[in-house]
């Protein structure tokens, strides 16, 4: 008998990813006392790096994140498709 096989999905990995690290993002900008939400649309909308604390590397890891990407998973994850 064989063993199924598995299905690997750059784009759930990916999506994973992204997810991982808005968590990461959004924890060290509600510990500096931000709110989170505002700073990462600011983020997304202007695509300035000021909008996220550099605290804990947040605003290193938000910008390893291709924008285009990140809105595509959120709008994804949102509308859950």
């Amino acid at each position: 008998m064989s063993e199924p096989t598995t299905i690997f999905s750059i784009n759930r990995d990916k999506d994973t990813e992204i997810r991982e690290t808005l968590t990461e993002v959004y924890d060290a900008l509600k510990q500096k006392g931000y709110n989170p939400v505002n700073q990462l649309v600011g983020y997304i909308l202007s695509e300035d790096p000021t909008y996220i604390t550099t605290f804990d590397g947040a605003r290193n890891k938000i910008r390893k994140i291709d924008r285009d990407d990140l809105l595509q998973a959120l709008l994804k994850n949102f509308l859950d498709v």
